[in-house]
């Protein structure tokens, strides 16, 4: 019999390029000078990169083909069993082919088999190995995955906003990306942009794709809806919590969802008309909204806002844009305090704070003392307890007691170290509003002037042509102290000698302000 021909076949695993590139050479260049000692004749090589594990392979299955369609016995060569095959299928493949004389010789510079029971049986044997090791390694992946999972580290590669670290095998926030995302979020969460304008945005400040281009429509909702920056895994179809640290707050996260959920449907409109009170205020008969639409007149074309009329019958008129905008200012104007109050204020606020860390540090400290303190008697206790120098029943009631004690110390401590007087912060920011108010009241920024009463107000009303809005209970005050002659307005002063007032006035305030949460946001109250 004349000697058979052989096709040789090489395969690498991965279908990535820059994953295993020189697996397939090398094998080639092996099993070339494999072949030139043996003295084997190559009819035709194969090369392919695609996994073994699954049926399917093109190479394969056309070597397969040509092999089963020859007239001839023919022959393989190739670096290992498990280069041919890793499932049951193929093996079960090439080894029928043996059984049917199509295959009469198989080579491998590190394997033996020859078509022979002992041979056939060798071969099934490291067909049988190579199914084993995927299977194993998909198991021992996948066990790697859910301990991975159940530790909160990230999988893969972080998505933007984060880095991966080798040393954790998790990954961190980057500190300029992360800050960028942030302030994405902040902006898309107002309203204003579209993702084009918004990945404009992050192009400004250096977040753009590896082409150097701005985002896409894609990339920007992946990023925009991405719960990795709540600090979530998520992992087929679930999510699991991560113990790396989140980029955005729940509440912004939240927000922008809601941006991006009214936008899913937009208005059917060829023209877009710029409208910026539409939306904000309710008719004070009929409870509808207010809606604005132009309308001709003198020789020019102006816009009215009027009552949506949706709950039946309303007897409501139009209001111009104009005349509206001024009562608006008008109720900034009532609320609002110049930049000499503000400044008094703010002064007085900050030595309020640097006067609540201290206070707050000596509380903290005595508490420590008493929790030692407690300590010390419950381990003087045990000692007086072990000697025999008291019984057990007074034992027990004694350390039930101290126990009690430490643990009412203990959750005092916690709460101390975090306690803030939380009326600080709230007072700062509602004293900075009072002075955008007092911008706004003069300023022509219709979208401005809108944001702001949304933010500080509730419940804005037009009825009989009037604007009507309510404020929380410190800007009540102030706008009802807007009607007293001037010399007498404890938070209104007109000079130097007033802003002592403003102090004394706030001076005399208790220390009681606390955050409420209405349709204005967060506000303050008495």
């Amino acid at each position: 019999m004349s000697a058979p021909k052989y096709f040789l076949y090489a395969r690498k695993s991965t279908e990535a390029d820059d994953r295993q590139v020189m697996s397939i050479e090398a094998q080639l260049f092996e099993l070339r000078e494999f072949a030139r000692k043996e003295n084997l004749c190559i009819l035709t090589e194969y090369t392919e990169s695609k996994s073994a594990k699954t049926p399917g392979r093109i190479q394969f299955n056309l070597m397969m083909a040509h092999i089963e369609s020859s007239r001839e016995p023919m022959g393989i060569i190739s670096w290992h069993p498990d280069r041919l095959a890793r499932n049951s299928i193929d093996g079960g493949r090439i080894i029928y082919a043996v059984d049917t004389q199509k295959v009469v010789s198989l080579r491998f510079p590190t394997f033996w088999a020859e078509p022979t029971p002992q041979g056939l049986f060798m071969l099934q044997v490291a067909f049988g190995q190579s199914k084993y090791y995927s299977d194993n390694l998909k198991q021992n992946v996948e066990r790697g995955i859910r301990q991975k999972l159940r530790r909160g580290e990230w999988l893969t590669k972080g998505p933007r906003g984060y880095v991966n670290n080798p040393k954790t095998r998790n990954i961190e926030p980057d500190p300029v990306v992360a800050r960028v995302i942030e302030l994405a979020y902040q902006e898309y969460a107002t309203g204003r942009h579209t993702y084009h304008s918004l990945s404009q945005f992050l192009a400004e400040r250096g977040l753009v794709t590896k082409n150097g281009t701005p985002l896409g429509k894609f990339a920007m909702y992946h990023l925009l809806t991405n719960k990795a920056y709540l600090g979530l895994v998520h992992h087929k179809r679930e999510f699991f919590p991560g113990s790396f640290a989140p980029i955005l707050s729940p509440a912004l996260f939240e927000s922008v969802q809601k941006v991006l959920a009214s936008k899913a449907r937009p208005r059917r409109s060829k023209v877009r008309h710029d409208f910026p009170f539409t939306g904000l205020l309710r008719c004070g008969e009929c409870g509808s909204m207010i809606t604005a639409q132009f309308a001709r007149g003198n020789g020019g074309l102006y816009r009215y806002y009027r009552c949506l009329k949706k709950s039946g019958s309303c007897s409501q008129s139009y209001l111009q844009e104009a005349l509206l905008a001024a009562q608006l200012q008008a109720q900034l104007k009532a609320i609002s305090l110049p930049d000499e109050a503000t400044t008094a204020m703010l002064e007085q606020v900050e030595q309020w704070d640097r006067e609540e860390k201290v206070s707050s540090g000596s509380h903290v400290e005595r508490l420590k003392a008493s929790e030692r303190e407690a300590q010390a008697q419950l381990a003087k206790l045990v000692t007086l307890y072990l000697d025999g120098d008291i019984p057990k029943e007074n034992y027990l009631t004694k350390k039930e007691e101290l126990l009690t004690s430490q643990v009412t110390l203990t959750h005092k401590l916690a709460a101390a170290r975090h306690e803030r007087k939380e009326w600080v912060e709230p007072l700062r920011a509602w004293i900075l509003d009072t002075k955008q108010a007092a911008q706004l009241a003069s300023s022509d920024k219709m979208h401005e002037i809108r944001d702001f009463v949304r933010k500080v107000g509730t419940n804005p009303n037009l009825r009989d042509k009037s604007v009507s809005v309510s404020f929380c209970p410190p800007t009540e005050f102030l706008r009802a102290q807007a009607t007293d002659a001037p010399f007498t307005h404890p938070l209104l002063p007109l000079a130097r000698k007033r802003a002592a007032v403003i102090s004394d006035q706030v001076q005399t305030c208790p220390p009681s302000w606390t955050r409420t949460r209405g349709h204005q946001g967060i506000s303050l109250a008495l």
